[in-house]
This record gives structure tokens, sequence and C-alpha cells, in this order.
């Protein structure tokens, strides 16, 4: 069973068909395969769609920004963090038992304190010129217990040696006493006498060597003292070796100037940030900086691509970013073919229909299914809306009865539907004059020329000539922002079924005219009568303008 979400996504500037495709053919997914379909949005919707959505009571799908691979796409570590108290000893013999070089030391908050990596326990082996580093280190008696697998006697484990430093009670008696400070931890071999001078010295700890059971005077002696008495079978050389495993990882953790990831960072981008730090392992995090887990560099380099459906187009230019990195399992269009390319073959519908929808109509027709209310009425939607309620020279007959079929399940009107879907598509009240020129936007390509068309629909002419005096500067933002030659906008009147264009670039206007014997100049503008669709009539239109003036 596939438990990772596949997503359905149609192009930028979504119009109709784009998200109620997506949405109808999750939906047919979820009914005929193993897998988690889930309808995506590659950018904002317009009012038409937004109206649509509302009257079937239908979520708007979640907004990708990219399809790109992400830190939650690879195969992220998820083991546990370790308390910053932690021995070092402990915290190797995690690293042998888990196969990694780095830990990630976690607080009571479940947040990211510091890291260690076995480098930093090997340097702690070395630093042996140093025998004040165990207090320095505040290192816990419990600690010095557990990495000795001693045995305690007086004094509280929970404590921690704080002051003083580790000598070993060796040599003669003056010897002893005049090594030995108050507060220093001692490690004596298992002899009576030196143990009770030792003592006389009060050290805050002291390790007897070679030992099991302790003589009740110098037990004795130990509480009096409020000392940390505690035994350990290993001998005196073995047991210097081991203590200073014993000290905490915090004192050793790399915690200034962190390296973090975000579950949601972008591969590429993590890529350029590890590529200039020594660590080969970075901690992970979620948008509230709570630890999720640990990745390595070589994670990077897997697989972990996001796996998608397309529907309603097959352009590099009109996918969401970061197409290149992701997984295309099927592309559901009506368009021509387009610049994509897959790694593998792949499934891919494509009929020259004047909507996506209608494809999809098919597609449940095919195994039988019946359709919901719901989802009928958002495919019979986007057939109306792809061609302007059957006006489009793209739509078919075929495209017709669907819509029909789909009304009567959806329980409505279509002619009644349809004005009210194309009015509140076009009342575009105070929103940004850029955000209506996005709203259905589309780049192209021909030769060596990059081209882009924005259609801006309406049912009367007082509405789109609202727009038209303002529109002329988002157009030359769009043609610098996305390095395009040429930028047009169709204003197309839905119920008259005429469109204006309005156009900026190293075009000249006399070449489209005359692709369109029937149009007319309107000042600066062309007046393209019976023109309403920009994939059907308006692109072929000006691929022949192009050709026409490359040859002059």
């Amino acid at each position: 069973m596939n438990n990772k979400e596949i997503w359905v996504v149609g192009h930028k500037n979504p119009d109709t068909d784009s998200i109620c495709s997506a949405i109808a053919y999750a939906n047919f997914k979820n009914l005929t395969a193993e897998g988690k379909f889930v309808p995506k949005k590659a950018g904002e919707i317009n009012n038409e769609t937004a109206f649509v959505l509302d009257y079937f009571n239908v979520d708007v799908p979640k907004t990708i920004e990219s399809v790109g691979r992400q830190i939650k796409d690879i195969d992220i570590r998820h083991n546990k963090g370790i308390d910053s108290h932690m021995s070092l000893k402990k915290a190797w013999e995690m690293m042998s038992e888990l196969d990694v070089v780095t830990l990630p030391i976690i607080d009571e908050n479940n947040r990211v304190e510091g890291i260690i990596v076995n480098g930093d326990i090997a340097y702690s082996y070395m630093n042996v010129y140093n025998n004040n580093v165990l207090s320095q280190a505040r290192t816990q008696y419990k600690n010095i217990i557990e990495t000795l697998n001693g045995k305690l006697f007086s004094g509280n484990e929970h404590a921690y040696f704080v002051k003083g430093k580790v000598c070993v009670a060796s040599g003669s008696t003056e010897t002893i006493k005049n090594e030995i400070d108050t507060d220093d931890l001692i490690i004596s071999g298992n002899i009576k006498e030196r143990q009770l001078i030792a003592l006389d010295q009060n050290p805050s700890c002291m390790i007897v060597c070679c030992a099991t059971d302790l003589d009740e005077e110098v037990i004795n002696k130990a509480k009096e003292i409020d000392c940390v008495l505690l035994t350990t079978e290993y001998d005196t050389f073995t047991t210097a070796r081991l203590i200073n495993q014993s000290m905490p990882v915090k004192y050793f953790m790399t915690k200034e100037n962190l390296v973090m990831f975000d579950v949601d960072d972008y591969i590429d981008e993590v890529k350029d940030v590890v590529s200039r730090i020594r660590h080969r392992d970075f901690p992970v995090v979620d948008d509230q900086f709570n630890y999720v887990g640990m990745f390595s560099r070589r994670h990077l380099m897997g697989r972990g691509r996001k796996q998608i459906i397309l529907v309603d187009h097959n352009e590099r230019s009109q996918a969401v970013d970061g197409i290149h990195q992701a997984e295309i399992l099927e592309i559901i269009d009506h368009h021509r073919i387009g610049s994509l390319e897959t790694i593998t073959p792949i499934v891919f519908r494509n009929y020259p229909l004047g909507c996506t929808a209608t494809i999809i109509y098919k597609l449940y027709k095919e195994r039988g299914l019946e359709i919901e209310k719901k989802i009928a009425g958002l495919m019979c939607s986007a057939i109306l809306s792809d061609t302007l309620m059957f006006r489009s020279p793209t739509c078919t007959e075929f495209d017709k009865k669907t819509a029909e079929e789909l009304a009567k399940i959806a329980g409505i009107d279509i002619e009644k539907f349809a004005l009210s879907m194309f009015e509140a598509g076009s009342d575009f009240g105070e929103k940004p004059i850029e955000e209506i020129f996005y709203s259905d936007f589309k780049t192209f390509a021909s030769g060596d020329i990059k081209f882009g068309v924005s259609q801006v629909s309406a049912v009367t002419d007082n509405q789109l000539n609202s727009v038209k005096s303002d529109i002329v500067p988002a157009m030359k933002e769009a043609a610098r922002d996305k390095k395009l030659d040429m930028v047009f906008v169709m204003l197309t009147n839905i119920i008259d079924e005429r469109s204006q264009l309005i156009h900026i670039g190293d075009m000249n206007m006399n070449y489209v005219k005359m692709s369109f014997p029937d149009s007319t100049m309107d000042g600066d503008t062309l007046v393209l009568e019976k023109v309403v669709s920009r994939k059907k009539q308006l692109i072929p239109g000006l691929m022949e303008a192009f050709n026409m003036q490359d040859s002059n």
C-alpha cells in the first residue's frame, strides 16, 4: 500500500478547469487506485473558481509553490536526541549502536541544544593534561558510577563534581597528604590505611579500585564528611583512563552557530549550505523548531522525489516550480503536446476536446463509476468555463453533451449557472490590476521568441474597459520579470464573442491583423470578432504572424 501523498495539480495561475479537474481526478484516483491522491493548486484561484467551489461547498485545494525535493522527502533518521548530561561513554556506545557519527542534544522542550560528533569525543580522550577537566565539565557522580560500573557506598549520586582535580592516592603518607586538596576526586587502591589518609584531606569523592566491598570505618568516615564513596572492579590504571568518559556531552557539544534545517526546506538550497560545513549530519526541525530527526549528506543524493499528476497542461513553463525534480506519474490534458519530459513512460491522456474535465468524465464512464453531485458540478463548471458556455471553437459536441449530463447530476440550469459564474469572474471590484492580469496568464515559445498571453474575460464591454487603461503597466512588468519578448492581453467579451487584443514588445501588429482577416484596429487595440479561445484561435494566429515577420 502506497501511503505517500500523490499530488494532482494544474498549471500556474489556475483557471476553473485547472482547479476542478485536479479535484475531480484526485477523487477518481482515490476510487480506482492504491495511494492517497490529493488535489493541489499552483497559484491563487480567481473569482470565478471561488464562486464554483463555494456553490458546491468544496474546499479550496492548498497551494504548492514548488514540487522540488524537500528535507521531508528524504530518509530522515528519526532516532531520539540525547540529554546534555549523558556521559561521553554512553554517547559513544549509542553512536556505535545506531551506526552514526553525530548525535543531537535535546532539551526538555524538544528543542535542539547542540550536537556532538565522534571527533568531539576523540578530542576528550586526548585532553589528558588537564586534571581539572572533570570538575570544569560539571560531571555528575551518577555518570562516573555508570562509566566505571561502580557501586555507591556514600553520598548523593545525583550531585556534581564541580570543584577540584582528579588525582591518584599513591606513594607515601606524606606524598598523599601533599598531593590531595580539599574537594578533589581521589582514585585509590584497595588499601584501608591509604583510604583513611585520603579521606582526612576532605575530598569530594573517592573511588576505590579492585574492590566490591569496603571497611565500615572507611564508609562511616566518608559519610561524616559527605564524601561520595564508590568502588569499581577496574584497576587504578583502567579507572584513570576511563574516568574522562564520564564527562557530560554538554561540555564538548557544539552549541554556537548551529546549522539546522526545516522539514520544508528545499534540497537545492540545503546542498548549497552543507557543502560549506564540515559536519556530515544535521538536525531537522519542524515549523515550531521542535526536533524531528537527523539527515546526512548522502541522503541528499537519494531519491525521494515528489510524485505528481498534471492536469490541464503539459508545458514546462506553465508547470509548478521544481517540476524537473518531481516524478510525473500521469498527464491529463487537452492542449497541444508541450515541452515536458519524463524519465520513464507514463500514462498520458490527451484529447482534442474543449476541456480537461471532459476527458476525466470519459474516465469515470470507462470505469463505470457513479459521479457524485458535487464532483459533477465541478466538472460541468470547468466545461462551461473553458468553452465559454459552448461558444469557444475548441468546444466539441461531446463537451456539450458531457456538460448537459453533468448538469443533470449536479441539479443546475446550465444557462443561469454559467451567467452567474461568469458574472462572478467579471467582478473585478477592488482587485489589484496585477492580480487581474495574472489570473489567467500563460507563457509560450515560438523558436527563439518567448511571449506571454493573459486572458481577461467578462460578460460586458464596460467591465473590460474598466481595466483596459490600467493593464499596460502590468504587461511591462511581466515582460521584465519573466524575460519575455512580447506580452499580449485578450479582453474577451463572452456574450458577444469578441476579444480586444493589447500588445507590447517588438511585434508589428499588422502581421497579427493579417492572420485575423475579420479584425479591425481601434487605436492601438486589435478587435477580434468571434475570437474567444486563446488556445484554438489566438495562439495559432500569433504563431503564423511570427512566421510572417521572420520571413520579411
